[in-house]
């Protein structure tokens, strides 16, 4: 899936400048376990979450996450968008809770990442 179409299914808005939205994401996971997603995420990933603090973005120095999905309508600190356009991460908001929108990722063909 694109950017642009987990954006529309996920109803979500771009929080982050300079998104490239016609990028292909080949897999996603949800969690908001830091150790979870450190030990779990094996490949280039959408990170789906509720953690809205700093640790999360530097997560992606030690995995190869290409985005981060807020689930349940949370934003984050301009501290963090900020570190994110570092970092050239897309960072994304949706209201929608982390099973829904899981489950409308995998339905639309988004498949899980290899853990």
């Amino acid at each position: 899936m694109t950017l642009r179409e987990i954006l529309t299914v996920l109803e979500a808005e771009v929080l982050t400048s300079g998104a490239d939205l016609e990028a292909e994401i080949p897999c996603a996971f949800a969690s908001d376990l830091i150790s979870d997603i450190l030990m779990c995420t094996k490949e280039p990933t959408l990170l789906l979450t509720g953690l809205t603090n700093t640790q999360v973005i530097r997560l992606s120095d030690m995995i190869d996450l290409l985005g981060i999905v807020f689930v349940r309508g949370k934003t984050p600190p301009q501290e963090l968008i900020e570190m994110a356009e570092e970092r050239g991460l897309i960072l994304m908001s949706t209201k929608l809770t982390m099973f829904r929108s899981s489950g409308i990722l995998y339905s639309s063909g988004l498949r899980s990442c290899k853990i």
